[in-house]
C-alpha cells in the first residue's frame, strides 16, 4: 500500500509496523501496517490481518482502560486505522513485568541481579512471578535499538521531571493491573507489557498501542503452576516465538546475520497466532477484513470530516 496524501497533512513518519500522518500539528492517522519487525529490524515479509488485529485489540483495550487515565484515541475509521490526538512524546518506554521472563531473564540468567536500578530477588526461576511489578524503562530510540535506563537516569537526563515520572510509574502500574484483570477472565496471564505517554494541555494522555501481542506477552493460565513447578516451556500468546525462531536460526538484528527464510507456511502460523489472540483475549471470532486503498482513505476522510479538521 502506497503512502496517503491528506488534506492539511504536515507530516508523514512510517515506522517499523505503523504509518503515521500528523493533520494540522494536532491530531494523528495511524495506520497499523502487515509488517512485523524484531530485534528492531522490519522482517522481509508481511504478516496477513496482523495490522488489523492490533488496531483492534489496542482500541478495545483504550476503551477498557479510559477511566484510568486519558488516551488520545478518537476514532477507528477502518480496521486498521485509528485517528487521534498528537501528544508530545515522552522518549521512554514504559516497560512492565510481572514474570521473569523474556530480556528480564535473560539479564538474571547471566548473573545479572539488577534490570534498570531494580533489584530482582534471589532465587527465581524463569517465569517466576515478581513479588510486585516492576518497571524496568528504556529509552525511545529514533533509530537503533532502545536501552535499559533506570529511574535516576531519567530524571537526571530530563527524559521526565520527577513529578510527571511519579505520574507515569502509577499509571504505568495501575494499566498493567487492570490489562492482568483482563487477561485473567480470558484464561491468560499478562506476563509483560509496554505502554508509550505523552503530554496534550499539559496532561499525560496514554498513547499508541496498548496490550497487544506485539507489545506484550501472554501466558495461557490454565496448566500454568504444573508447567512452572516442572520447569517446562510456557504456552504463550505473544510475539515471542517470532523471536525465538529466529535466534534459533542465527539472527538476531547483529550486523552480517541474515534473516531465515519465511514460508508461506510460517507466515501463516504467524498469523494465525496472532488471529488466535485476538479472539482469546477479545472473546469474539475474528472477522478479516481486506480494503483496497480507496476504501480505506474514504473512510479516514469521513472520519476526519466527522471530527472538523479538514
Amino acid at each position: 500500500m502506497n503512502p496517503f496524501t491528506f488534506p492539511n497533512q504536515t507530516s508523514f513518519y512510517s515506522g517499523k509496523v505503523r504509518d503515521v500522518y500528523t493533520i494540522n500539528d494536532d491530531y494523528l492517522v495511524m495506520v497499523a501496517s502487515d509488517r512485523i519487525s524484531a530485534f528492531d529490524v522490519i522482517l522481509p515479509r508481511a504478516i496477513p490481518y496482523k495490522g488489523q488485529v492490533l488496531n483492534q485489540i489496542a482500541s478495545y483495550m483504550l476503551d477498557q482502560t479510559k477511566d484510568i487515565c486519558p488516551n488520545w484515541l478518537i476514532d477507528v475509521p477502518a480496521p486498521n486505522v485509528s485517528i487521534g490526538y498528537r501528544c508530545e512524546p515522552f522518549k521512554i518506554e514504559m516497560v512492565v513485568r510481572g514474570n521473569l521472563v523474556g530480556h528480564s531473564w535473560r539479564t538474571y540468567h547471566s548473573g545479572e541481579k539488577y534490570l534498570c536500578g531494580q533489584k530482582m530477588p534471589d532465587g527465581m526461576k524463569e517465569n517466576d512471578f515478581f513479588p510486585e511489578p516492576i518497571i524496568t524503562p528504556s529509552t525511545k530510540a529514533s533509530a537503533g535499538h532502545d536501552e535499559d535506563i533506570s529511574e535516576k537516569a531519567i530524571i537526571k537526563q530530563g527524559l521526565a521531571t520527577a513529578a510527571d515520572w511519579e505520574i507515569l510509574k502509577e499509571y504505568t502500574l495501575k494499566l498493567f493491573a487492570r490489562g492482568k484483570e483482563i487477561a485473567k477472565k480470558r484464561g491468560l496471564i499478562l506476563a509483560d507489557t509496554k505502554y508509550e505517554f505523552g503530554k496534550l494541555n499539559g496532561r499525560i494522555c496514554l498513547m499508541d498501542e496498548i496490550h497487544t501481542p506485539d507489545s506484550s506477552r501472554y501466558f495461557y493460565l490454565d496448566g500454568f503452576e504444573e508447567r512452572l513447578a516442572k520447569g517446562e516451556k510456557q504456552l504463550q500468546l505473544s510475539k515471542e516465538f517470532v523471536r525465538e525462531w529466529l535466534i534459533e536460526n542465527n539472527f538476531m538484528g547483529k550486523e552480517g546475520q541474515t534473516v531465515p527464510e519465511m514460508t508461506d507456511e510460517w507466515i501463516k502460523t504467524i498469523s494465525n497466532r496472532y488471529i488466535e489472540l485476538y479472539e482469546k483475549i477479545i472473546g469474539e471470532t475474528f472477522i478479516g477484513e481486506s480494503l483496497t486503498q480507496d476504501q480505506t482513505e474514504t473512510k479516514i476522510m469521513k472520519a476526519l470530516a466527522k471530527i472538523s479538521i479538514l
